[in-house]
């Protein structure tokens, strides 16, 4: 069976030796040879809020799949896409246990030009079926665009 497969490595040194409160959460993902990100946790588990946290990461690979599954269903539909902005939301109740997110918002804002927007409309929803992060998340995802069509 064909398959794609990604790989990533993470890295983090120090001690845990003083306990819970004490150690840092900041550590590196790298994700190609010349591309390290720093990541810590969120602010509420005692990480750094300065730095991009794991769960900002998972809804950030929500919305990017997104956008680059439309974008092709577009392109090859042959629809002019200008702009794509989405302010994307997850939330993760503090209870029940195991806490997970349980819902992802993507709300993208989308210019087109020449399109009707029934025919994007459509699209965004066959972009959404056809996402690979998506369709990996227990998470629901729903995506609510803003369509705007130009001449």
């Amino acid at each position: 069976m064909a398959e794609h497969e990604y790989t990533t490595t993470i890295a983090w040194t120090g001690s845990t030796g003083g306990g819970y409160r004490s150690f840092s959460r900041e550590h590196t993902a790298s994700l190609t040879p010349i591309t390290d990100l720093t990541i810590s946790a969120d602010a509420a588990f005692r990480g750094d809020a300065d730095l991009t946290n794991p769960e900002q990461l998972l809804i950030v690979a929500a919305s990017s799949c997104q956008m680059l599954s439309f974008l092709g269903a577009a392109a090859r539909a042959g629809v002019d896409v200008v702009a794509y902005e989405d302010s994307a939301r997850g939330t993760m109740p503090l209870a029940p246990i195991p806490t997970s997110i349980t819902d992802i918002e993507l709300r993208p804002m989308i210019r087109v030009r020449g399109a009707e927007r029934e025919v994007v409309e459509g699209l965004v929803h066959r972009a959404h079926e056809h996402c690979y992060i998506a369709n990996s998340l227990r998470s629901k995802v729903r995506v609510i665009p803003l369509i705007e069509v130009i001449a």
